[in-house]
Parts: structure tokens; C-alpha cells; sequence
């Protein structure tokens, strides 16, 4: 019903000469951000049956986001554990320690999974390691087992 409702609601507001919205907060009507709305149908495009698909592409002008305007897929808590990791052991590696200073940004590349002719694709990311350092020492008591014994073996001093 709801999917009905703003399909109609963008429909009318096309008829009456308006653009298609897809940004959210651009058109709301009857409570109904079509903005929004039209940007979910782009970005969850898979999600839609094949009727809805053909109704927003032929009826309403509405294609499927292309890889590039998806946004990033968000990188949970284990990734940046290990991003973090890869970074102080590339700090340690270089300086022979981890007295890391609290504002030390360092810089690592990683494999992101696209392609670029060796099947990974390449990102470079700044950590702010010092930071990270610091909260690690700090949470010591609730840190897994493991994770101190990852940190040992790079050098991590405890206190």
C-alpha cells in the first residue's frame, strides 16, 4: 500500500509539470517525501518486483543507481579492528615502537575488492592511530584475549 500510495503521489506530481525528485526533503506531498522515495526505489532497485521495475522505469523515468552513486557499504566493528592492527603493526614495523602520539595519523592502503588487473582494488585510508592507541591501552580489561595478544606481539606496552 504505502509503495502504491507514493508511486501515485510522484505520478501526480509529474503530471502537474513538476521534476523528478531525487533527493530527499525536495518534494513532500501529503506527508509523503517523494524525494526519498524515489532515491529508495534507485538504491533498492533488486529489491523490486519486476512489474514496480517496469512502472518506475516506463511510467515515472526512474532507473536503478549505478555502483557509483551507491553509497559505500558501512565497515563493521572486526574491519576496523583489523584496519587498525594493519596500521600499528605498519607504524611498528617503520619506528621499532608503538609510543605512538596521541594526534599520529598514519596512512595505510588496503584491499578494497574491486579490480584493478591484479582482482583487488586498492583504498588508502588515514587512521587516527594515536587515538586508537591510547582508548586500546585503556580498555585493556575488556579487550578479548586475543586482541591483547595481537597488540603484545607488535609491541603494544601496556602501561
Amino acid at each position: 500500500m504505502a509503495w502504491q500510495r507514493n508511486f501515485h503521489l510522484t505520478r501526480r506530481h509529474l503530471e502537474e509539470g513538476g521534476t523528478l525528485p531525487t533527493t530527499p526533503g525536495d518534494v513532500v506531498r501529503q506527508s509523503e517525501d517523494l524525494g526519498q522515495w524515489v532515491r529508495g526505489q534507485q538504491l533498492g532497485w533488486d529489491k523490486l518486483t519486476t512489474v514496480q521495475q517496469w512502472m518506475c522505469r516506463h511510467i515515472l523515468g526512474i532507473h536503478h543507481a549505478s555502483q557509483d552513486e551507491k553509497p559505500k557499504p558501512r565497515v563493521s566493528q572486526a574491519d576496523k579492528w583489523a584496519m587498525h592492527l594493519a596500521a600499528a603493526t605498519q607504524y611498528y614495523q617503520r619506528e621499532g615502537h608503538l609510543r605512538v602520539p596521541r594526534k599520529h595519523v598514519e596512512t595505510i592502503t588496503i584491499s578494497a575488492g574491486g579490480d584493478n588487473g591484479d582482482g583487488k582494488e586498492q583504498e588508502v585510508r588515514d587512521l587516527k592511530l594515536g587515538a586508537w592507541i591510547s582508548n586500546q591501552r585503556t580498555r585493556a580489561a575488556s579487550l578479548t584475549p586475543q586482541r591483547i595478544e595481537q597488540l603484545s606481539a607488535i609491541g603494544m606496552r601496556w602501561a
